[in-house]
This record gives C-alpha cells, sequence and structure tokens, in this order.
C-alpha cells in the first residue's frame, strides 16, 4: 500500500465530506484508510483521572454505538464506488480526538491526517472545529490536510504556498506537497506579502533554496504588498480560483503567529479550499 491516511470522523456531515475528499484526492493511488471516533462516555472527562473501565455499562454502551456508526459509514462510503486500491479500518476510542490521532498515527505509521474543519454541531468554535486547529498546531509527526464545510472536490491544479523567505527550508518538510503536486500535476505558487520594499541578502538566499528544491515542478513567484497577511492571502486565493492552501507551522517564523486568533480563523474555520498544514522537521 502506497499510502496510510486517518480520517478522523465525528459522523457529521462535514467529517463524511472530509473523508470523500480524501477518497477522490487519492483516487489512483493505493491506500490503507483509517476511520477513526474518538468517543466520550457521560459522567467521565477526558481531562479527569476517573477513566471508565471496559465492562462498565455506560462504556459498553458508548463504544458499541461509536462501532455501529462506524458500520454505517463504511455502508456509506460503499455506495462512493468500490475501488480496488483502497482499503478501510475502523477504530473506536475512548480519548481526546488530538491524543486518538497521535495515538494511531505512532501505531498504524500514518502518512497524513484529512479532516473536517467543523462538526456536527455546526459551530465555528465549537468541538471538530477546535479538534482541527488542535491538530493543525499539535499534530508534528504527519500533515493534515483540512478540508473546509461546503468543499467539493476538484482536482488540485494550483496550490498556494505562503512564505516570507525568512527562514531556510528542506526539502524533507515540503516532501508531501510536492508530492500531491506531482501526483496531480497541480502548479504551486509561492506567495510573498511584502513587508520590506526589498529582500535581504538571507531572504534573497531562502527565496533561491526554494527555487531549487522546486526546480522539477511547476511553479511561479507571487508578490502582494500592503496587504495584511491573511487579507492578502484570501484576497490571493479568491482572484484565483486555487484548489488548496499549503503552509509549514513554525512557532519562531512569519507563521509563528499563524495560529494567533484571527489567522486560525481565516485559515482553519473559514478557509474555502482545503488547508495543507506541514511541519518544521528538525
Amino acid at each position: 500500500m502506497d499510502k496510510r491516511v486517518l480520517l478522523p470522523t465525528d459522523f457529521s456531515k462535514n467529517s463524511l465530506n472530509a473523508i470523500r475528499y480524501a477518497l477522490d484526492l487519492y483516487k489512483d493511488q493505493s491506500c490503507e484508510f483509517y476511520l477513526l471516533n474518538a468517543f466520550n462516555v457521560d459522567g467521565y472527562s477526558i481531562d479527569n483521572m476517573m477513566v471508565p473501565e471496559p465492562g462498565e455499562q455506560n462504556y459498553e454502551a458508548t463504544k458499541s454505538a461509536s462501532e455501529n456508526e462506524l458500520a454505517k459509514l463504511l455502508d456509506i462510503l460503499a455506495l462512493h464506488g468500490d475501488n480496488p486500491k483502497h482499503a478501510f479500518h475502523t477504530i473506536s476510542t475512548y480519548n481526546s480526538v488530538l491524543f486518538a490521532i497521535k495515538d494511531v498515527i505512532a501505531k498504524k505509521d500514518i502518512d497524513i491526517v484529512v479532516m473536517g474543519t467543523k462538526g456536527a454541531t455546526g459551530a465555528d468554535n465549537i468541538v471538530f472545529g477546535t479538534n482541527t486547529v488542535d491538530a493543525m498546531e499539535k499534530v508534528t509527526e504527519t500533515p493534515v490536510l483540512a478540508i473546509p464545510e461546503n468543499a467539493r472536490f476538484n482536482v488540485p491544479k494550483e496550490i498556494v504556498f505562503p512564505t516570507d523567505y525568512k527562514t531556510a527550508f528542506k526539502r524533507k518538510e515540503l516532501n508531501y506537497l510536492l508530492e500531491i503536486a506531482q501526483y496531480h500535476k497541480a502548479f504551486i505558487r509561492i506567495l510573498h506579502i511584502v513587508e520590506e520594499s526589498e529582500l535581504s541578502a538571507e531572504q534573497q538566499s531562502n527565496k533561491e533554496l526554494l527555487e531549487t528544491i522546486l526546480e522539477n515542478m511547476d511553479h511561479s513567484f507571487h508578490t502582494l504588498s500592503d496587504l495584511k497577511v491573511q487579507s492578502g492571502i484570501s484576497a490571493f486565493i479568491e482572484s484565483r480560483e486555487s484548489d488548496m492552501i499549503a503552509f509549514v507551522n513554525r512557532r519562531h517564523s512569519f507563521f509563528g503567529s499563524l495560529f494567533s486568533k484571527p489567522l486560525v480563523k481565516e485559515m482553519g474555520y473559514h478557509s474555502k479550499i482545503p488547508v495543507l498544514t506541514l511541519h518544521d522537521i528538525s
């Protein structure tokens, strides 16, 4: 199998949409898909030292309900069309979404996490939305691809990659971006929101390094000025009708502030296109 893809679900329409997006994204690729439901038990808190024991009535009832929903989900996905290149596994676990994701990544050697940006509540900042942003920020072992609520799959032909050129990129941390772009023959559009009139010597060197990394890919460099970062990115994407945005989450750089509240809402909750979060690999 080429890819091992983790698909967290709370059985909402948005999480089903994200799963279908993943199936289409890897339609022609051999994949193992892991459907994960992290459940809670009434009367217990994930943050509490008191945990329910297998065999307890509430635990068994909740786990059974979770497993039944996962079985129904498999039936729904069967209607999506049988793909001999795709295999499915279900995981039902008592845990927080974030720790369940990290646990499965470690045990199943997961390549990428694909999840929706909103959950069953449909609220901007409740349940699954918060879990997705947590995953984008804190799941550093694999890339996380967040699928907006109303996003429908289009073969990605243009992926926007914003950068300030203040840090040198490593080829290995961009591998997943390059792989998706190559797989779908997508153009990578590097976007720089101008802060200074000219690039420093270090920025110019980092830009040249990035160009070297992308030398075998279809790519182009773009610059916007007189705009704030989040509005500049949004304006660029909307004007070009881009299909995906990708960035490297680094705490001490241009995107170190990405997870400040306004940008979380912009990129995590309100983005109209899928957001691919890559991570700094030390």
